[in-house]
């Protein structure tokens, strides 16, 4: 039977215990990790969040039950007294920082025993993501997923800590609110107490942290769960957690200045990394133009060159029409590729590329008997040479090539770019590479709708400059907004806000919102504009996502304790789940399957 504590206390951690500890007497308690049985010796290896520590049990010295300690197996959790000494130099283990002593055991209580759990709990599993989701609570035992909460835990203290040393305040916002759609689906939740209507669960905290700053709470952060109905990838999940903050009386510049100062003290504190600053800025469209991304991985070149201007009237009418309608021609020098990729990971590429809505995909190999290619009898000599001096191609290359619209070049280059980087091993490791995206399009066209949506947010300013477009050139409106990006990762986001109730009624208009609609929708947020409203701005960040990048992780799901999979549900508790009838009743609820039975 399984025993108390009845008085027993934990005096230290298993991986806190060093050399300057031997010869004092400790208590330890955690998880039995692997048992080694020598007969008269049993070694146990036992394991808690800060890492393992050998204990022996030695039949001729241990005064207690030798029955209790042959039972132990992987899982039981014990608490063990017993005296801090130095291992034998053949027993020395240097793959562990405990690893040169170890406890001689006087005393054992058995706490818990374990069934045999359905897998190994150790760092190098290959058990399926489902399994280890569907026990989580099992899987959160490895020492990797202890390091990457610990990570977590100690980018939020840091983020806490420099936010309140440079006057900001945590304010909590309500996870209660209107539905205000304009953007992802949100989270409904019925109410009770007054039938038929809803509150939201946020998006963001938007709109709150805007009526903060018309409060006079000058500078607001809050480390805050988000809810967005949107299907998933590795980076995202239906609940996430950001770090959300706002700053009155700010340009872009401002905000920018004290987030690169936070960042590098996070990395520094966190990971050890001195980050270098000021981060380099890259314009919107100078980021489109060179990496194909508005979240450009800049640790490598592979940058996109656009030959539209050399093709434009190439009798190559694949390119030249492209060009000709609006669209444009470019391309990639994969320095090297030539000795590497073989014909048949060419065509496999030129399929990649389809995925991103391009119908197909010229490339020009560079060998040292001759130029190979599909396409080269089509272009003149001229045009050839330009597009090698403009391309700097050499024998070794290869120049992949796309024209689409500008939409399809981007998206289907930019992929390639990081596939070929990959693949070309091009990518050097511990490196860290952020750098500001700004000038932002204000609007970007919606085909699902049909009409022009906030790139970011409704509320979102326009370049002062650009005002006056924002009804009549949507397509070059340009925004006061920016994204921190991490080595090809959008770390964060913000912008400097509207303060004034005119420009967002305008800016609501531009969308294709009624002055009612608008009203009906924020008319709290204009009612709030009237009432003096400092120029303010801010930037959220997606925890989670620095989480991956700092822990090295392949997904956010290694970095959130109970995350969800690809359908938005939970294998381990099966949410979600039916509810009771009652229940529905009580809400004013009545669903499709109830009213198919």
């Amino acid at each position: 039977m399984e025993e108390m504590l009845q008085g027993w206390k934990r005096t230290a951690m298993c991986g806190d215990i060093t050399e300057a500890d031997i010869g004092e007497e400790v208590t330890l308690m955690g998880w039995v990790d692997a048992r080694h049985d020598l007969g008269s010796l049993i070694f146990i290896d036992l394991r808690d969040r800060t890492g393992l520590m050998q204990i022996v049990f030695d039949k001729s010295a241990y005064s207690g039950s030798f029955e209790a300690v042959e039972s132990l197996r992987s899982e039981y959790v014990i608490a063990v007294k017993g005296k801090v000494v130095r291992r034998s130099e053949d027993t020395i283990n240097p793959k562990i920082p405990t690893g040169t002593i170890e406890v001689r055991a006087d005393a054992l209580k058995i706490l818990s025993r374990s069934e045999t759990p359905p897998f190994e709990i150790e760092d190098d599993t290959r058990v399926r993501e489902e399994l280890r989701l569907k026990y989580r609570y099992l899987d959160l035992r490895r020492p990797q997923m202890q390091k990457n909460l610990e990570l977590r835990h100690k980018i939020t203290v840091e983020t806490r800590r420099f936010l309140e040393e440079n006057g900001f305040l945590e304010i909590e916002t309500p996870m209660l609110q209107k539905s205000t759609p304009e953007g992802a689906r949100d989270y409904l939740v019925p109410s009770r107490t007054h039938a038929g209507t809803f509150f939201a669960l946020p998006q963001s905290p938007q709109l709150f942290k805007q009526l903060l700053m018309v409060s006079g709470y000058d500078r607001y952060f809050q480390i805050v769960k988000c809810f967005r109905d949107e299907d998933l990838r590795a980076d995202r999940q239906p609940e996430f957690t950001q770090i959300d903050m706002e700053m009155s009386f700010v340009e872009a510049d401002d905000v920018m200045d004290l987030n690169e100062r936070l960042l590098k003290h996070l990395f520094k504190e966190v990971i050890g990394v001195d980050l270098r600053t000021p981060f380099p800025r890259l314009t919107y469209r100078e980021a489109m133009d060179r990496y194909g991304s508005d979240k450009p991985d800049t640790r490598f070149g592979l940058e996109l060159v656009n030959i539209s201007d050399i093709i434009r009237d190439s009798e190559f009418k694949v390119f030249s029409n492209v060009v000709k309608k609006g669209g444009s021609v470019r391309c990639i020098n994969a320095k090297g590729a030539a000795d590497v990729l073989a014909r048949r990971e060419i065509d496999s590429l030129v399929d990649f590329v389809k995925i991103y809505g391009a119908k197909g995909m010229a490339w020009i190999s560079f060998k040292e008997d001759g130029m190979i290619s599909p396409i080269t009898k089509f272009l003149s000599e001229k045009e050839l040479q330009e597009i090698i001096d403009k391309t700097g191609a050499e024998t070794g290359d290869i120049l992949f090539f796309v024209g689409d619209t500008n939409k399809v070049v981007f998206d289907a280059l930019g992929a390639l770019r990081l596939k070929l980087a990959e693949r070309l091993d091009l990518i050097p490791e511990n490196t860290w590479d952020l750098l500001w995206v700004t000038d932002f399009p204000l609007f970007e066209y919606s085909e699902e709708e049909k009409r022009y949506v906030a790139k970011h947010h409704p509320f979102t300013s326009p370049m002062d400059e650009d005002v006056e477009i924002i009804a009549t050139d949507k397509e070059n409106a340009r925004a006061k907004a920016y994204d921190v990006i991490c080595n090809g990762t959008e770390l964060g986001g913000g912008s400097i806000r509207i303060h004034s109730t005119e420009l967002q009624e305008k800016m609501f208009e531009a969308l294709g919102f009624s002055k009612e609609d608008a009203w009906d929708r924020f008319g709290f947020l204009l009612e709030a504009f009237r009432y003096g409203t400092p120029p303010h701005g801010g930037l959220a960040y997606g925890l989670d996502r620095m989480a991956m990048l700092m822990a090295g992780a392949g997904s956010i799901r290694d970095v959130i304790a109970f995350p969800k999979v690809q359908n938005a549900s939970d294998l381990m508790t099966q949410a979600p789940a039916a509810v009771d009838t009652k229940q529905l009743r009580e809400l004013h609820i009545r669903t499709t399957a109830e009213e198919k039975v």
